[in-house]
């Protein structure tokens, strides 16, 4: 992923069968995040006939349809059409979300190899991942996980080497220049810098997933948080 937000992305379109097309933009940048979003959004709002779903991932949009109804092909060229209707100088920027966060100790058992790794002090990591807003990019892996980025390439670290069999829910963790938050216990192989209270799922809820693609966050140290 990214920084770069003023070239524009060029799209591919991959037929995943007789009824899908994945819909790639290249390179994977904010722009061409945002533009993924906006057009499942739209997609959303004026649906097209002979499609059931749009699904967006980071750089690209997974597009279901009914083949006797419509084919790939006619698929890419509404998409095309509808990204050059699209104005992103337009697009409007919603409140920011505040995670808050209690960093390292039990809670943040990477912090200290995060440091090591980067660098920086403990205290230093932390300051550096609360420094920016940031966009949720994309919703996956599992539901509620948001992917969040892109991060300072300081902070890029890898994954841990061999997973957790199961990460506590609200796990802040790091890997390959992104952070997300773990929504419940799950396995997983992101390095963990801390945990926030906040519940990020609730399937009784009128709106399950507390972040969703397109939202802005920015995380926050909590008074009690543990720093070395």
């Amino acid at each position: 992923m990214e920084y770069d937000a003023g070239t524009p992305p060029r799209w591919h379109a991959h037929p995943l069968g007789e009824a899908a097309l994945l819909f790639e933009g290249r390179p994977a940048s904010l722009l061409t995040n945002r533009s993924v979003v906006a057009l499942a959004s739209a997609l959303e709002s004026t649906p097209v006939p002979g499609m059931h779903s749009a699904v967006p991932g980071i750089s690209s949009l997974l597009v279901r349809f009914d083949p006797l109804a419509t084919s790939g092909a006619r698929v890419a060229e509404i998409l095309v059409r509808l990204l050059e209707r699209l104005d992103l100088s337009a697009e409007e920027e919603g409140p920011v979300v505040i995670i808050p966060v209690r960093y390292g100790g039990a809670a943040g058992p990477d912090l200290q190899a995060v440091a090591a790794q980067t660098g920086l002090s403990p205290r230093e990591v932390v300051a550096a991942h609360c420094a920016e807003v940031y966009r949720v990019l994309v919703i996956g892996f599992a539901p509620g996980f948001p992917y969040i980025g892109p991060l300072q390439p300081v902070l890029t670290v890898p994954r841990l080497p061999t997973p957790r069999a199961a990460v506590p829910a609200g796990s802040v963790a790091l890997a390959a220049g992104l952070t997300g938050i773990y929504p419940t216990s799950l396995p997983g192989g992101w390095q963990v810098l801390g945990r926030t209270p906040l519940r990020l799922f609730d399937p009784h809820a009128p709106r399950p997933a507390l972040l969703a693609a397109g939202d802005r966050v920015r995380f926050e140290p909590l008074p009690e948080g543990v720093v070395p």
